[in-house]
């Protein structure tokens, strides 16, 4: 029994107990209710920042999300466009970021996917080698226009030629490489073809997904009104992209011989 008491006098009856009890009676109800509801309110901001960061960098994510370029079918008959002709260069190296080698005979070939930084690497092999470039030769799926975009800028500045050769591709973005040129040289058999600038960003939510769609959708715009304008400066008849407009992004319109001179998109046969 002495030691129960011993015990109770340590610790409900300590002095450590007493300061504590009499520091709480000193706090008003009013008091720690504020204190509870900050110390919630703060706990809740900081998951709502953590949440909102990795929102954020999701949407950046998706917004900055570059597709793979794809090589579909032809369009139908319904469509129009002729169908593809065959390939030689194999998918595989299609499908790898574009690779830029000096040939022979002033020459600069241009093999693979228009990549994000392809521009640059092109610009700084001009720069390294352009005195020995005249023409400029392309077997590409299509890629990142603003890249294409740049190329075609540079090649319309040095005043180069283009050429897409029989069993070669351009497709997609390529062509406004290949519109650039002084000269465009084609082979009859080149697959030269077009179709919608599409975006493959997507949301988890309706709410984020109107938004992304609605901020693609004025990006299109305002890429086809600059596509537009940079054919008619290359000295291409800008019709040639209304078949781009009308065929769906999982399908490509491939140009017939006669399309591509009346649009003035071949300068010269390769075959001639």
């Amino acid at each position: 029994m002495k030691s129960d008491a011993n015990a109770r006098t340590h610790t409900d009856e300590g002095p450590f107990y007493r300061h504590a009890v009499a520091a709480l009676a000193r706090i008003e109800d009013g008091s720690i209710l504020r204190f509870a509801f900050f110390a919630l309110l703060a706990g809740t901001i900081g998951v709502l920042y953590v949440d909102y960061r990795e929102l954020s960098a999701n949407a950046s994510a998706a917004l900055t999300y570059t597709p793979q370029p794809i090589l579909p079918p032809a369009t139908t008959e319904d469509g129009g466009g002729r169908a593809r002709p065959a390939l030689t260069t194999a998918p595989e190296i299609l499908d790898e970021p574009l690779r830029i080698e000096l040939g022979s005979n002033g020459t600069l070939q241009l093999t693979g996917t228009i990549d994000p930084g392809a521009a640059q690497r092109f610009a700084d092999e001009i720069a390294a080698r352009g005195e020995y470039v005249s023409t400029v030769l392309l077997d590409s799926p299509g890629g990142s226009v603003d890249d294409a975009l740049e190329i075609g800028r540079l090649i319309l500045e040095k005043g180069l030629s283009t050429q897409v050769r029989d069993g070669q591709l351009c497709a997609s973005s390529c062509p406004l490489i290949f519109a650039s040129g002084a000269e465009r040289l084609a082979g009859r058999d080149a697959a030269i073809g077009v179709h919608q600038i599409y975006a493959a960003a997507l949301s988890a939510s309706p709410v984020d997904a109107l938004s992304v769609a609605g901020v693609a959708m004025a990006d299109a715009q305002n890429v086809t009104a600059l596509i537009t304008r940079y054919l008619g400066e290359a000295g291409v008849d800008a019709a040639l992209w209304l078949h781009a407009l009308e065929t769906p992004p999982d399908r490509l319109y491939y140009f017939s011989p006669e399309e591509m001179e009346r649009y003035r998109l071949v300068t010269e046969w390769l075959d001639s």
